[in-house]
Parts: C-alpha cells; sequence; structure tokens
C-alpha cells in the first residue's frame, strides 16, 4: 500500500464467506452501497472473480453515468478489488476475527488511487477527505445485510 490509499474498517458479525457472497455479486453493491452513487448492475448478474468485468449504472448528484469495472486482485474470501477506466481500485479484504475477540470478521473497504490514470486530479476534486464518510456508510449497509 502507498500513501494514495483511505481505508475505513468495521467488524461485521458474520462469516468471511457470507460477506464475500455479498461483495461477489455485482446486482447486490446498489444495496450495500453508501455513497448513493451505485443505481444498478447492467447486464447479467454473475459470480465475480478475478479478470470478470461487470457494468453499472451510476449517478453522481443529478448526473446519470455508466460504468464498467474489472475484477484486479482476488483472493477468495480474503480479498477482491476493481477498477474501471480511471484505474483507480475499491478494495475489501476480510479477515477473520478469533471469537475470544467477538468473532465474526474484520472487514476494510479501501479506495486506492495509487493505481490512478490521474491521481492528482483525484485530490483536486476531493475524493480522499470525501469517500471515508461514504466507506462508513458502506460498511453499516453491508452488515446489516448480511447479520440479519
Amino acid at each position: 500500500m502507498t500513501e494514495r490509499v483511505v481505508s475505513v474498517s468495521r467488524v461485521i458479525k458474520a462469516s468471511p464467506e457470507a460477506i464475500f457472497d455479498v461483495l461477489v455479486d455485482p446486482a447486490r453493491h446498489c444495496e450495500i452501497d453508501g455513497s448513493g452513487m451505485v443505481q444498478k448492475l447492467r447486464g447479467e448478474s454473475k459470480r465475480l472473480e478475478l479478470g470478470s468485468k461487470f457494468g453499472m449504472d451510476m449517478k453522481m448528484g443529478i448526473l446519470p453515468y455508466r460504468i464498467t469495472s474489472t475484477v484486479k486482485e482476488f483472493d477468495e474470501n480474503r480479498l477482491i478489488a476493481w477498477a474501471h477506466l480511471g484505474k483507480h481500485r475499491w478494495r475489501y479484504e476480510l479477515e477473520p476475527v478469533v471469537e475470544s475477540d467477538g468473532g465474526g470478521t474484520k472487514v476494510t473497504e479501501s479506495f486506492d488511487w495509487s493505481t490512478s490514470a490521474s491521481p492528482k486530479f483525484i485530490e483536486l476534486m476531493g475524493y480522499p477527505k470525501k469517500h471515508p464518510a461514504n466507506m462508513e456508510a458502506t460498511l453499516e449497509r453491508l452488515a446489516s445485510v448480511v447479520e440479519s
């Protein structure tokens, strides 16, 4: 990791497998998105794996747009990350929490713009400061989905 990464972590009372099942289903991304930008999956819902491509209908403010992402990092039940044409990555890392510490899974969501085609633009737009609150909301929504 580099200095061009912001992350938020939360312990979720569910297994890594249950959490990963949500993350690898792009049709469920709008259900857990805390930013309000992810609207719906474009195309067929297929379980993601390394190299998978998936399209999403998005919205920034009142501006709708479409984006296609590719899974760039993948370790079953432990790690998934994707990037789109901007090349920055959204990453989820899952780490089991031992029962003596309460059990569950520590989930870390990261926005990594070290791989970005335009890191200075991302910084100028203020995304590194804006995204942590959205990521906290995403992890809250993810927890509500898998803990119920």
